[in-house]
């Protein structure tokens, strides 16, 4: 709406104005679980079967990363690198204190998605593909 105010166009794949990029880049890193939007994953993962597990970590991961693939020439990238960074580093480090299994796997899978997001930035071809095996090694 805010891109729509000031520059007069709806299209979410050509956003110009800052405040809207901040907002998206925001909007995508809360629904991937990046960091500090991770707190409710790991509980989440723990608290469900195995089957809804699977679902959350890899096929409720589709949309969002398609969005951050379609609209990442307008994303913030430095708002998304320091995300993603933290993401990468609090995922590893909270993992290796882990116990469970499956917050294992929710700490892992939100290290992944920081690798992700930050390959974006300069090569989106290779977040898919990286995407892709992630989802494959993942439901193996």
């Amino acid at each position: 709406m805010n891109n729509a105010w000031y520059t007069g166009q709806w299209d979410i794949t050509q956003l110009t104005h800052p405040t809207s990029c901040l907002v998206l880049t925001t909007a995508i890193s809360m629904k991937l679980g990046l960091v500090p939007f991770h707190f409710w994953f790991p509980e989440v993962m723990q608290g469900t079967s195995l089957i809804i597990g699977l679902l959350l970590s890899t096929a409720m991961k589709f949309p969002p990363i398609t969005l951050l693939y379609m609209t990442s020439p307008s994303l913030n990238p430095t708002l998304l690198t320091t995300l993603t960074i933290l993401s990468v580093a609090v995922g590893g480090w909270m993992g290796l204190n882990q116990t469970q299994i499956r917050k294992i796997m929710a700490f892992s899978s939100i290290s992944h998605l920081g690798w992700m997001a930050i390959v974006i930035s300069y090569n989106p071809q290779l977040t898919l593909l990286n995407f892709y095996l992630y989802t494959m090694m993942t439901a193996a």
